[in-house]
């Protein structure tokens, strides 16, 4: 029987698409400063501290754009302190399959899927970010195919909840060349995490588009945690003190190199209640505060965050409101940004 699959058409390959949307020599020398200050961030180097912040869903190249030239200007008052990197996630995980997927599958979230506008669309609003704001973006590697898209423009990757566990995932991020971090799966097995991280920190060889691949592993893969869903469906968090403590205990077993977390003060361990995001920064903060060793193992915090508070369903037409989870509104993120770089 014949494999019950349509080919629609072949996309343009991802050198063909760089060509066409190309960085330029400016944005490059940007982009390879910036990776710098992440890699020296999460080896210790650079005792700054890295917010990964910005929308659940990047879903309007504007609104996506005010969002990041005004991340900007607050990168420029709190340089010394914290390393902004923003959110610009153009692929959206979803749980059973349906629904909005992203500005990959939908360049206008109310049209029709259509991949080849979808690719395009992103791999334009990144080059973007880059050349009008000097800042480079972090996405969520949910399609390792796809990475290769955008591999000369990303300053970091994250591997989710439910792609942890993922073979080819982990072959990607070990060849990555930028900090990958890989998230505790949803039951909460930080061994999982672990696992995918020593994967990725190893060698890799594997086929990749069409041919035999080596990497030679990734010392800055990390963990993230971002709490988990217990047995009855519950939310739990995972970003207090003890597991903290816990975690870098279980790093300490391993062979994994630059023992390093992100916290992600949002999905489960907000509940994604987005208000509480700023309760739960300022709280990895405080155990920062009383442990060197928390300190030194906590480098950054992911925070979801847009210019309009909470949530609305596609088609509500508020701009700069998130049509996927709720974030915090621009306002209550500066201040956060503000205030946390008090407490670096």
């Amino acid at each position: 029987m014949e494999m019950q699959m349509e080919f629609i058409r072949k996309l343009p390959s991802p050198q063909e698409l760089m060509e066409e949307f190309p960085l330029g020599d400016a944005a490059r020398d940007a982009k390879n400063k910036r990776d710098e200050e992440l890699a020296d961030i999460l080896c210790g180097k650079d005792d700054r501290f890295l917010l990964v912040i910005g929308p659940c869903s990047a879903d309007n190249e504007d609104a996506v754009l005010d969002y990041v030239n005004r991340l900007a200007a607050v990168q420029e008052k709190v340089k010394d302190k914290l390393l902004l990197v923003p959110r610009v996630y153009t692929n959206k995980p979803r749980t059973i399959g349906v629904g909005y997927k992203g500005m990959l599958h939908q360049a206008n979230p109310e049209g029709k899927e259509d991949m080849l506008s979808g690719i395009t669309a992103i791999r334009k609003m990144h080059v973007r970010v880059i050349r009008e704001t000097g800042l480079t973006s972090a996405e969520e590697i949910l399609y390792p195919e796809n990475h290769r898209y955008l591999s000369d423009i990303l300053s970091y990757g994250a591997i989710g909840a439910r792609s942890v566990e993922d073979q080819l995932h982990r072959m990607i991020a070990s060849g990555a060349g930028i900090p990958v971090g890989m998230k505790n799966p949803t039951s909460g097995d930080i061994a999982v995490m672990l696992n995918s991280i020593e994967a990725a920190q190893h060698q890799q060889s594997f086929l990749f588009h069409g041919w035999e691949v080596r990497t030679t592993g990734n010392p800055l893969a990390h963990a993230i945690l971002r709490g988990y869903v217990d047995q009855f469906g519950n939310n739990m968090p995972n970003y207090h003190y003890e597991d903290l403590q816990r975690l870098l205990d279980a790093y300490h077993e391993r062979d994994a190199v630059n023992p390093a977390v992100i916290v992600d003060a949002n999905h489960s361990n907000s509940g994604k209640k987005y208000m509480e995001q700023i309760r739960i920064s300022k709280d990895i903060m405080h155990s920062r505060q009383v442990s060197s060793d928390i300190h030194q193992l906590v480098k950054g915090i992911m925070i979801e965050s847009y210019i309009e508070d909470g949530c609305q369903k596609i088609g509500a037409g508020i701009y700069g409101r998130s049509i996927t989870d709720p974030c915090l509104g621009w306002a209550k993120s500066e201040r956060l940004i503000m205030e946390l770089a008090e407490m670096v």
